[in-house]
């Protein structure tokens, strides 16, 4: 929020740190400012998904749900997000994401950014730097993650 608090503001924070104070002004008038008070479903595992969520502040939980069960995945906290591969591949939600605190969240459309990007190529060009950084970092991680959880004998079986 800006100092009067009458018009929400996008902070300089996780794929918007590379982005002008005037450009992301701009950005804030694409997409949608909502708020999330505990308990809230952002995002439904299996409906249709097309939105890039970017967590202004509080905490989100992702969890997942395989064969009946209910699997924790991540948590998300201020200056990530969630959605940006449905940004590029609008599908069907992978995980459900609740919210745990008070959370402010900013919600775009796969059309808003094209919006965005179109009319301010410059801008939209940080902007889809921002997503793509934030998306090699989670496939970074993921790699890593399946590299420590893969034995041996297992790559070894995997490569043949």
């Amino acid at each position: 929020m800006n100092d009067q608090f009458n018009r929400p503001e996008l902070p300089s924070i996780g794929i918007l740190s590379l982005m002008q104070d005037e450009d992301r002004a701009l950005l804030s008038n694409y997409g949608e400012f909502i708020p999330g008070h505990p308990g809230t479903t952002v995002i439904a595992q299996g409906a249709p998904q097309d939105s890039l969520y970017f967590l202004i502040s509080g905490l989100l939980h992702v969890t997942g749900g395989v064969e009946g069960r209910v699997l924790f995945i991540s948590r998300v906290q201020a200056g990530e997000t969630i959605g940006e591969v449905n940004i590029f591949d609008p599908g069907v939600a992978s995980a459900n994401v609740v919210t745990k605190d008070f959370s402010q969240i900013w919600r775009a459309s796969r059309a808003d950014i094209d919006d965005f990007v179109n009319s301010y190529p410059v801008a939209g060009n940080a902007l889809l730097t921002g997503i793509m950084v934030c998306m090699c970092r989670r496939i970074r991680q993921m790699n890593e993650k399946l590299a420590v959880n893969t034995t041996v004998s297992e790559a070894a079986r995997l490569l043949h």
